[in-house]
């Protein structure tokens, strides 16, 4: 008799499985010839079952895993812990999570394992409060967590109501657990921190980490860029490059959109040759972040070079362009090349691809251009408009005088207005001079933000366009009264690679690549 070893067996099964799981075969006859060694005939072992479980997550294969599911049956498996958890792992990357609860239920005696399988599964499935309530549920059956829970349940707390509540109390418990080393511990807690505003406590929980390593600098970096901390996260990059770390493709997506946000072109451009230097330049979104960062930066054409260069176009890459060009006045280019592509069908245009169209349109003001694009997303496409494309809408709309039809628009949309929508409005009557819809938005935008100066200084113009000075003295007493100053002006200015604020800060960025 020939006796495998099992790293052997492991080997061998991730390959099989993993070529198997990109076509589609019966799974029955490969399972039974792989429990079989010199003609005896044997069950097969749990590690085959469980490679071929996560081949099958992996790709999605529902149907081949639901074969291996009826196979575990079949052979007796089904009360077999191990296999249980993997099952549950399955269902959940296949989106299948009542499948993965109802495989849980049926455990007897859960494990470690177990627990956090379902927990994971709720959590990339979207359902972030039932994975608190099943740690909670974990936590009362005296089995402790390891940090691969930890990291799920803290990943479940991003975008709850009370996530950093959420998130608090689980760093004390990551504390008591001795789980605070661990760096993939770490980078959840930084990220669920980020996420929540509290940068702070990002830069703390970074600080005290002793052997920080590319990922904790990648969800650190990642943590400025999304808080629009860009001078830090920058500053961050080349304290990474100097520990000599390496880069990832992540980082250099987080770092050009830093620079596109603080319109740092040659800054960009030395990170473009850190792109070509590592082999990167055929990643569609590193290809999608340089177009931004080019077209943010005024360099329009390097943004078209960029895009003519990458092969495999696809709806990233050009909704990228056509925003470019469209944040760069040339408006009719933008709309030529979008008209362009679903002629040749080489695009099909969703949420974000109309959000750069419509942008295109109130840049230049094409208002009939404009509505059609805006009613084509629900007839031709079956897409119900967002809040970003209702806000480009209204702002056409305004910006030609129509207040009265934007005025309407934001109160049949789905959405409330935000501050956003209500200022570009305010700035649309005091061009036109409205007076009462100019009051109404000024009303809105001080509830929303009591301590922001602009709406009063807003309305104060809008009042002195029509003469009405006792109205102007009114809002300037009540600015008086509450305290309120205009925020002094700033603007960048780039000098031998340093960039001044203002008059009084200045930020060195220099990119060593």
């Amino acid at each position: 008799m020939v006796h495998c070893s099992s790293s052997f067996v492991y080997g061998f099964t991730r390959r099989f499985f993993g070529k198997l799981c990109s076509k589609t075969a019966s799974i029955y006859g490969a399972l039974e010839s792989l429990s079989t060694v010199n003609g005896s005939t044997r069950k097969p072992i749990k590690y085959v079952l469980c490679t071929a479980l996560s081949s099958c997550g992996k790709t999605r294969n529902w149907r081949l895993g639901i074969q291996i599911h009826a196979f575990m049956i079949r052979s007796g498996y089904e009360d077999n812990l191990f296999l249980c958890s993997a099952l549950i792992d399955f269902y959940a990357k296949c989106f299948a999570i009542l499948d993965a609860k109802k495989v849980f239920s049926g455990i007897r005696t859960h494990d470690q394992v177990s627990w956090t399988s379902l927990i994971t599964g709720l959590s990339i499935n979207g359902q972030g409060i039932g994975a608190l309530l099943l740690f909670k549920e974990m936590l009362y059956t005296q089995i402790m967590p390891n940090c691969l829970t930890f990291v799920s349940v803290i990943s479940a707390c991003v975008g709850q109501s009370g996530g950093l509540q959420h998130c608090s109390a689980l760093h004390t418990h990551i504390i008591k657990q001795g789980c605070d080393t661990n760096n993939f511990v770490v980078c959840s807690l930084i990220d669920c921190y980020a996420n929540q505003g509290q940068i702070d406590d990002a830069v703390l929980l970074f600080a005290k980490t002793s052997e920080k390593d590319i990922v904790v600098y990648n969800s650190m970096i990642s943590g400025y860029s999304k808080n629009m901390f860009n001078e830090n996260a920058l500053k961050l990059f080349v304290e990474m490059r100097g520990q000599n770390l390496g880069t990832t493709d992540h980082t250099l997506c987080t770092i050009l959109n830093a620079c596109s946000n603080l319109a740092l072109l040659l800054q960009g451009r030395q990170v473009h040759s850190l792109v070509i230097k590592m082999g990167s330049e055929r990643n569609v979104f590193l290809a999608s972040a340089l177009i931004d960062m080019y077209s943010k930066g005024g360099d329009i054409d390097d943004a078209q070079r960029v895009l003519d260069q990458t092969s495999e176009k696809n709806n990233v890459l050009w909704t990228s362009m056509i925003m470019g060009y469209a944040q760069c006045g040339r408006s009719s280019e933008a709309l030529e090349l979008f008209d362009c592509l679903l002629t040749k069908q080489e695009l099909v245009p969703d949420h974000i691809c109309f959000t750069a169209v419509l942008t295109a349109c109130n840049h230049a003001g094409l208002l009939d251009k404009g509505v059609e694009y805006f009613n084509k997303m629900t007839t031709n496409y079956g897409m119900s408009p967002d809040i970003d494309h209702y806000a480009c809408l209204i702002d056409l709309y305004a910006r030609k005088g129509n207040l009265s039809k934007a005025r309407d628009l934001m109160q049949k949309m789905p959405y409330d207005p935000n501050y956003v929508i209500w200022s570009s409005f305010l700035s649309s009557c005091k061009i036109y001079g409205n007076v009462k819809l100019g009051r109404e938005a000024a009303d809105q935008l001080i509830k929303m933000e009591p301590s922001n100066a602009a709406p009063y200084l807003t309305l104060a113009h809008v009042y002195a366009r029509k003469n009405l000075w006792n109205e102007v003295a009114e809002v300037r007493r009540l600015m008086q009264q509450r305290g309120m100053r205009k925020p002094a002006g700033w603007s960048w200015v780039e000098r031998n690679c340093v960039n001044y604020l203002g008059v009084v800060f200045q930020i060195t960025c220099v990119l060593q690549c």
